[in-house]
């Protein structure tokens, strides 16, 4: 990716999309001469690194807990002789150039300037984030003089006067973590320290400058509590090149194997390798990233933006995260919307990883297993039994999420009732069942797998409750994924009766909570059930509630939840364009809560995790047949109520459109796809990546657009490729094997390397393979339906 000029208006997007990260840390794009305020904000983030703190706001104490900004690491400057630092808002440039080159994951960037006196000096940096040594940073800094020769000044600090001030509506809201700063300099090292205020993480940078000239002196150090810096002079001569080095370790009293953060940080920035070896080391890490990562398709823009997607997901997520113990950060480690709190996206995160990474997904996966005695505790404090997981969570599992919502259109502070989306913890399930269908992995299934799957039922098991009227088990008082909806018209109290999304979705994990249970040796069974105390009488109630949970319909279509049918229809031509219908409707003092209007998927959201089929046998045993025709009514019935107020609706969309409507599949797959490159949602990448709708973006190639299911037979593979895709070719691994998949509309070859078990089952379009090691095998594939 490639920007020319200097453009201040966009210079927080391009920051966000030109972040660099290791799994471990990420730093956003910003200038390395620039400070936080109107134009740049330079973050760093390390995953799993939280502080709290409590603010008075509109009457109310709120207390949110954030993802901390950590002391900036990239401070360097210059000037030319008699001339004030450079800065490229006041600078007379005749050239400015930033690329991410993703392949590698090193950010380079091109300035050529003219000073007062008519010196014309060109710079060029290289910057990365290393993925062979998650503690370690670098920036190479290259100045030639053109047409001049003399002194420039050049000044390298560590900067700890930082704060969590990168989302506008949250700078009400305390935002200064940062405390007990210190700073030293043990030659040729500076090192700066900090803690978080509540968390207690310290914190330590610790900085080494290498100057390929002997030339200019030793440097002039300035140091202060919370800040360091370094100033030299370099004796330049006129078109010869001198580079200057930055080398900065980060280490965290969270990090394994130290004793304390600033001698690790000291030690690590003293051994590390010259930019050279470093960047060597980086893009061998890299090069074996890109091939397990490996996703190609027609077209250079949709290859660029798929790779665009895989590198933002690998730097949040890579294996370097399987060792530690953080959750998915809807925004990545790109930028501080939503605190970098862990939402449900790793919904759409984790089968992609799965499928290309699994010790990777596993990691996340434990991350939920050790919050699991906070799920519980939640669960008993709302007098139910088993784990609720919190729609909003960080450290240590408890509810991070906010009451109250500023709406930035009218400037009140409303409440906010998103607590009540319970159905997170289907989404920790899902991914757990996912994960051992995929990897076929019985030991992971046997421990975290079903620990996860028998306490997410319990709690849903105990949050249904049979109606004896009726005869039906009932949800009551929750959020579905819509968001827009979180009670009823003049109700008294939040809350919503019988999401059609959260019941499905509670019978399919209570039949696949059995199966796993059926699936685990008979003495690991027995050994778990007398953990949990799990008992048939509980299990033989599950049975009852997978045939008699409530669905309502209306219209022949699935209701959204018991009563949608009363609301009324939205001048949707009033409000076309409009994505946050939400604050536009507060905003007028009217609420979405009165109307049949979407801010994103919530009954479709059934058919992208559920096959048709799938749905129809859970609506079968619940006793309510499916008419035909029901999943396309019910797909274009909320598609045409649907605002898209998130970028997780257009996936959504894209998949459950992908068999009956190509076009209108491809057209949303091509908008999530560039959501952030060209900020769909008006503002809000800056803020951070959009993580669940990039690799949503990639899952759906991958499984979506081939049709791929694990089931128990083996591997299914039923491709019907957009006529935009006439080639896809991607690595997968399944079971401990490696496949490669190459389609285009008229066959797919599958082939298998020489790792895992030594046969496979695969069966594509109804054609069953048994594929062993080093074998391949390649499938015609039937003429695809016209849409319509």
């Amino acid at each position: 990716m490639t920007y020319e000029g200097f453009d201040p208006g966009h210079e927080g997007l391009r920051e966000a999309l030109c972040t660099l990260g290791n799994g471990r840390f990420a730093t956003r794009g910003a200038a390395p001469e620039a400070g936080a305020g109107a134009v740049h904000y330079p973050g760093t983030y390390v995953a799993g690194c939280y502080d709290r703190l409590t603010s008075d706001i509109a009457g109310h104490r709120l207390t949110n807990e954030d993802m901390v900004n950590l002391p900036n690491w990239l401070p360097l400057t210059f000037a030319t002789p008699g001339c004030p630092w450079f800065s490229p808002g006041t600078a007379d440039l005749l050239g400015y150039r930033q690329d991410l080159d993703m392949r590698h994951a090193v950010l380079h960037r091109l300035i050529r300037f003219r000073d007062a006196e008519g010196r014309v000096t060109s710079v060029r940096q290289r910057r990365l984030v290393s993925m062979a040594d998650p503690y370690l940073a670098a920036l190479e800094t290259t100045f030639t003089a053109e047409n001049w020769s003399g002194p420039l000044r050049v000044r390298s600090g560590l900067d700890g006067r930082v704060a969590n001030t990168g989302v506008a509506r949250y700078r009400d809201l305390r935002g200064d973590h940062l405390t007990g700063h210190a700073t030293g300099i043990r030659e040729p090292l500076t090192w700066l320290r900090a803690r978080t205020r509540s968390s207690g993480i310290e914190v330590a940078l610790a900085s080494r400058v290498d100057v390929s000239s002997g030339g200019g002196g030793g440097p002039e150090a300035e140091r202060h509590d919370d800040h360091v810096q370094e100033t030299r002079v370099l004796p330049l001569d006129r078109g010869h090149p001198v580079a200057v080095v930055k080398t900065v370790a980060l280490t965290t009293s969270r990090d394994l194997a130290l004793s304390d953060v600033t001698s690790a940080a000291l030690r690590r920035a003293g051994l590390a390798p010259g930019f050279g070896e470093l960047l060597e080391q980086h893009e061998i890490a890299w090069r074996d990233l890109w091939e397990r990562a490996r996703l190609e398709v027609t077209g250079p823009d949709t290859q660029r933006d798929i790779r665009l997607s895989t590198f933002h997901v690998l730097q949040t997520l890579s294996p370097h995260t399987a060792d530690l113990d953080v959750g998915v950060p809807a925004r990545g480690l790109h930028g501080e919307a939503y605190r970098g709190h862990v939402f449900w996206d790793e919904l759409f995160v984790l089968p992609w990883l799965t499928l290309r990474f699994p010790e990777t997904a596993r990691g996340a996966l434990r991350y939920r297993l050790r919050r699991l005695p906070e799920a519980q505790a939640a669960a008993r404090a709302a007098g139910l039994r088993g784990a609720m997981f919190p729609w909003q969570s960080g450290s240590d599992g408890r509810d991070e999420t906010q009451r109250f919502h500023l709406n930035p259109r009218s400037g009140r502070w409303t409440p906010d009732h998103t607590h009540l989306q319970r159905h997170v913890g289907l989404a920790v399930a899902y991914n757990a069942w996912q994960h051992y269908a995929i990897t076929g992995d019985v030991e992971f299934l046997a421990g975290t797998g079903a620990h996860l799957l028998v306490e997410i039922a319990r709690f849903f098991a105990s949050v249904a409750r049979l109606d004896p009227l009726s005869g039906r088990y009932e949800i009551k008082g929750v959020m579905g994924p819509d968001e827009y909806h979180d009670g009823y018209p003049g109700a008294a109290s939040p809350g919503l009766d019988n999401n059609a999304y959260t019941n499905i979705m509670t019978v399919w994990l209570l039949l696949r909570t059995r199966e796993a249970l059926d699936l685990m040796p008979r003495r690991a069974r027995e050994d778990l059930r007398r953990r949990l105390a799990l008992t048939d009488v509980e299990t033989e109630r599950w049975e009852d509630i997978t045939r008699r949970m409530r669905v309502d319909f209306h219209d022949g279509v699935i209701s959204q939840f018991t009563g949608y049918e009363h609301l009324a229809e939205l001048d949707w031509d009033r409000h076309r364009g409009v994505r946050r219908l939400d604050r536009a409707l507060e905003a007028e003092n009217d609420s979405p809560d009165r109307y049949r209007a979407s801010k994103q998927a919530d009954v479709l959201m059934l058919f992208y995790l559920l096959t048709a089929r799938e749905v129809r046998q859970i609506l079968d045993r619940l006793g309510y047949p499916a008419a035909p025709g029901l999943t396309r009514r019910t797909i274009r019935y909320y598609l045409s109520r649907t605002c898209h107020g998130s970028t997780l609706s257009a996936v959504v969309h894209a998949w459950v459109l992908a068999r009956s409507d190509r076009t209108g599949s491809w057209r949303f797959f091509t908008e999530t796809l560039t959501g952030d490159i060209t900020d769909v949602q008006g503002g809000t990448t800056a803020e951070g990546v959009h993580l669940g709708a990039m690799a949503g973006t990639l899952d759906l190639v991958q499984r979506c657009y081939l049709d791929l299911e694990a089931r128990p037979d083996g591997l299914h593979l039923n491709p019907v490729l957009p006529e935009q895709l006439t080639t896809l070719s991607l690595c997968l691994r399944y079971r401990g094997a490696e496949l490669v998949v190459d389609a285009d509309p008229a066959r797919v070859r599958i082939a298998r390397a020489d790792d895992g078990p030594t046969a496979l089952d695969l069966v594509v379009h109804g054609h069953h393979a048994r594929l062993r090691r080093g074998d391949s095998r390649t499938f015609p594939l039937p003429e695809p339906k016209r849409d319509g």
